[in-house]
């Protein structure tokens, strides 16, 4: 066997999560035939990857060698692996102006529906904004933004070309999956190395602004994004219901105690006017949202009814902010000019 027929059967092997072989991603650093013996250099710093890429190797070439060995390359990253920490954050998104976190402390809250929209609103007053889907186990974004058909693809710098719609430049894990309804079982390393490499990896630009959406709780992303990322400010969503302010009283405090600045809380799902009579229901309570912007000293940067509508364009990637009615698109111009605010902007 040939070193190009080697190589050829090595296109056959996937980078493991992503739709793109070994061989395009230049992992594969060296190849080498001796007699009956292979040997293949790999670039990959992630250990999972690299034990998943080295068995698909032994047993594609097994057949036509009687030794195969396969070595990392010896080399120091391009870029630092080490975490930082939230009093002395890293900037691993140097080409963001400011980075707006938007997070909840529960899910099922709107809060991807709230992100999508103050993005595109950024965009309409004239920002360069780019959006990261954080949310690793719930993608939502690329339906949200109508990008769920579009794969990712590479620029001639190997980097990844983000999908773009509405105005915003839109990376989520979700455009990495083979369907839509693949998941994503992985563990929290493997969730954080793959959010690391879309802030330093994917062709941004420069951004005015970089919003995250990121997971529900209090966890792992939530907890990196803070060492990782000098955070501008954070956006809390949720509804107006006790079991949700309990919840994101926690994210609050997780941000307060890793010295993220607030930029305010967003009560979703206020209130339901009933389309027949025009009478207003609280089904979900009153001002519960307000009351705990006010207990924690930090903004309160709107409200937004549960509308029809909202759901029903948000379900057809139509962002309510862009093709809303009037009504629809105050909602969310309104918190956005608020937060504008509470920047000094």
């Amino acid at each position: 066997m040939t070193k190009k027929e080697v190589l050829t059967k090595l296109k056959e092997i996937q980078y493991p999560k992503l739709d793109k072989n070994i061989i395009a991603l230049k992992t594969v650093e060296h190849v080498e035939i001796s007699g009956d013996t292979l040997t293949v250099v790999l670039s990959i710093v992630n250990e999972e990857a690299y034990a998943e890429v080295e068995e698909k190797i032994e047993k594609l070439l097994g057949d036509f060698f009687k030794d195969i060995k396969i070595t990392p390359k010896m080399q120091k990253p391009k870029k630092s692996l080490n975490y930082g920490n939230t009093q002395t954050p890293n900037n691993r998104a140097p080409y963001a102006k400011r980075v707006i976190a938007v997070t909840s402390g529960k899910g099922g809250v709107g809060k991807s529906t709230v992100s999508a929209n103050l993005s595109v609103a950024l965009a309409q007053k004239g920002y360069k904004v780019g959006l990261l889907d954080a949310d690793i186990y719930g993608p939502n974004i690329p339906r949200m933004l109508q990008v769920d058909a579009e794969k990712m693809q590479w620029n001639d710098d190997n980097k990844i070309i983000p999908s773009e719609n509405f105005g915003i430049k839109i990376m989520s894990v979700g455009l990495t999956t083979p369907s839509s309804d693949t998941p994503l079982v992985w563990r929290s390393s493997v969730a954080v190395s793959a959010l690391i490499q879309f802030l330093e990896d994917v062709a941004w630009g420069e951004l005015d602004f970089l919003v995250i959406d990121m997971p529900p709780g209090t966890g792992d992303v939530q907890l990196t994004m803070a060492q990782e990322l000098p955070i501008t400010a954070a956006v809390l969503v949720t509804t107006p219901q006790s079991v949700a302010t309990d919840d994101v009283s926690r994210a609050i405090m997780m941000f307060k105690e890793t010295k993220v600045p607030m930029g305010g809380l967003v009560e979703n799902m206020s209130y339901f006017i009933a389309p027949d009579t025009g009478n207003r229901y609280d089904i979900f309570g009153n001002g519960g949202g307000e009351k705990l912007a006010q207990k924690y000293n930090i903004p309160f940067l709107g409200d937004i009814p549960l509308d029809m509508q909202i759901r029903e364009f948000s379900d057809e990637g139509k962002p309510p902010v862009a093709m809303g009615d009037e009504n629809l698109k105050t909602y969310y111009q309104n918190i956005i000019n608020n937060l504008i605010t509470q920047l000094n902007l």
